[in-house]
């Protein structure tokens, strides 16, 4: 699947909601990647944490689509180890709210399989059901 880039997709309606929910300037960070160098989950991830954050500064809804948004257990080492101070804790919590809103959760916590439940932190599965309360 081929994407376009452009000034009015970077700066468009997604990027806005996005930088709106979350509180935080998309364009603040410079990826640096020390927010996936720390994630203590990461490897449960399709992609990493700072792509997330590519992603959603370039407009691409797609974004919306990987599971690393569902999975994020905000327990907030990216911001303790980001230069720039972005909160991708809210960033994450705003895509799901986003995801939500158009249908496109990805995560059903009962299809979880019993190893990974065992093999998750806690916070993880926590802060899954955290995400699914309205």
């Amino acid at each position: 699947m081929r994407t376009e880039i452009s000034v009015k997709k970077v700066r468009g309606r997604f990027v806005r909601q996005v930088e709106e929910i979350s509180g935080q300037d998309l364009l603040a960070c410079n990826q640096c990647g020390k927010c996936s160098a720390g994630c203590p989950i990461v490897a449960q991830m399709d992609i990493l944490p700072s792509q997330v954050i590519r992603m959603a500064q370039l407009g691409m809804e797609e974004v919306l689509e990987t599971n690393t948004i569902w999975i994020c257990a905000s327990c907030l080492t990216c911001v303790a180890r980001c230069p720039k101070g972005v909160d991708l804790p809210r960033l994450m919590e705003a895509l799901r709210q986003i995801a939500l809103r158009k249908g496109v959760a990805k995560l059903d916590l009962n299809d979880l399989p019993e190893d990974l439940l065992q093999e998750l932190p806690q916070l993880a599965v926590i802060g899954g059901c955290r995400k699914y309360m309205k």
